[in-house]
Formats: structure tokens, sequence, C-alpha cells
């Protein structure tokens, strides 16, 4: 089945998508109302917006590097996942979610990057832990945050995971530990954005190391935006042979297009081969 991730409600209804995902907080802080007609999604520690207007909330470094679009390797600015209040906002907009649509997605759930967090806060809290190990506190604070989260979730649960599936590695990245979590989310959905498909072999690898890591259903997210339609398609027909769903983001119709491509071809007899 295919579905879409949108900002556009109007397009939730178009009949070539069986699925709808509605950023109601995005990475940027922007926020919309709820729909009831789609799966709503929130951005829980990607916020620029939060992060402009509380600095005091963006994790730092030992060395006191801020996580921040200012840094390199990072396109949003990261709010620190142990702050009580900030994580209180995200529950009560959970909340508003739940109140139109029971099924929920969380997107952005983790610490930026291993080096993540130093600030006064998860230096204190550490300290007070039963934990001697900071990896595997990190860990107890995201799983922490997912027990809340989801116990107001009432219908479907879906995560979003960043795509890395080798062992150890979203835990060593964002303090995801996969067993302690797998109970809690209803499906993952992991995003395999290029910027054209042109070759898809390693769409494969991440995808087959996501099916050997999980034992919870997935779907693949794929980036639509500017791609040649045959390339997409192409895409698409990988992903599908690993993923229960197959998602795409934010041009709803180039997504539209392929689809109603592969749905011609289909009645057809036309095949795309394996360009990979």
């Amino acid at each position: 089945m295919y579905g879409v991730v949108t900002r556009n409600a109007e397009e939730l209804a178009w009949k070539e998508f069986d699925y709808g995902f509605y950023e109601v907080k995005d990475v940027t802080g922007r926020s919309s109302e709820p729909v009831a007609d789609a799966v709503n999604m929130v951005s829980c520690f990607g916020d620029n917006a939060a992060a402009d207007a509380e600095p005091s909330l963006v994790p730092v470094s030992e060395s006191g590097e801020r996580a921040t679009r200012e840094q390199p390797y990072f396109d949003w600015a990261y709010i620190c996942p142990s702050r009580r209040e900030y994580r209180d906002g995200l529950l009560e907009i959970i909340d508003d979610c739940v109140a139109e649509n029971g099924d929920v997605r969380l997107d952005d759930i983790g610490f930026p990057r291993p080096e993540y967090c130093y600030c006064d806060v998860c230096r204190e809290r550490f300290a007070d832990s039963e934990y001697d190990d900071r990896l595997a506190w990190r860990a107890s604070v995201i799983t922490e945050f997912l027990e809340e989260a989801t116990a107001r979730i009432p219908g479907k649960t879906y995560m979003t995971l960043y795509p890395d599936p080798y062992p150890g590695h979203l835990t060593e990245r964002a303090g995801i530990d996969l067993a302690a979590i797998e109970p809690l989310v209803d499906e993952f959905v992991v995003p395999l954005y290029d910027m054209a498909y042109a070759t898809t072999y390693w769409l494969e690898v991440i995808a087959s190391g996501f099916e050997s890591a999980l034992e919870t259903p997935f779907s693949i997210e794929l980036y639509a935006v500017d791609i040649d339609v045959d390339d997409l398609i192409h895409a698409t027909e990988v992903a599908s042979a690993y993923g229960e769903n197959v998602f795409f983001g934010y041009d709803a119709s180039n997504a539209r297009a392929a689809l109603r491509r592969m749905k011609a071809d289909s009645r057809e007899g036309v095949s795309h081969g394996d360009r990979s």
C-alpha cells in the first residue's frame, strides 16, 4: 500500500494514496491543527523555533558545541530530550492529535549524535541515575519518553527511525534501544531519501538490514520532490519488496504520477526491469 507525507491537507484525500501523514509539527517548529482523516505526525526533538526562542534547550557536546543548523552535520536544530517542560509540551500536542485521530506518528526521536548531551540537566540526571554508562542512560531517557507518549495513543503508533540498521548504531547515535522500544511501537518508518534514485542497490541493502534487525513491521519512506518518475517507480518497486508500505515525502503530485504510471503499466504488463 502507498501513502503520502504532506503539509497540505487537501492532498490527503487523493485517491491514489491509501495512507496520509499530516505534519502537525515539523522540524522548523511550524505547527498546524491536527486533522481527522490522516495520521498526524509530530517532530519531537527537532525544533528550530524552540531552539531559537530558548537556546538553553539545545543539546551541547562535552566540548560545548551546540546541536544547531550552524553545525555542518545538522539540517535542523535539536532540543535536549531530558527537558521535562518541553516533553510535557510534546505530550500535549500528542493529546491534541489523538483527539482527532487515534493513530499518531512520532518523528525525530532521540539525541542528535553520540557526543550529546552534556548540558547541566543531563549531567545532573546522569549523575543521579542508576547508570554508569552514559549511552545506556541516554537510551533510558528515550525509552521513558516513548512510554509516556505511546500510553496516550489509543490507536496505532508509528515511529520514524534513522536509517542505520547496523547493530548498536541507533543506540550509540540517538539513544534508541530497539529491544526496549519495539513493544511500544506498532510500525516503524524508515526514510530512505535520495535526490535522484539513479541507483537503488544501497536502498536494498539498508532495507534488508532493517528486515533483519526488526521484528516489528516497518515501512519505507521515499523522497518524491523533483525525482524523475521512472526512477521513483524503480525505487518504489525495490522498497515494496521489503517494507509493509511505501510512503512518499513532500511532493504528492510527483508521487501520484508515479503511482498512476505503475498502475497503467501493470495493466499493460510492462516491467521497468532492474537497474540497480
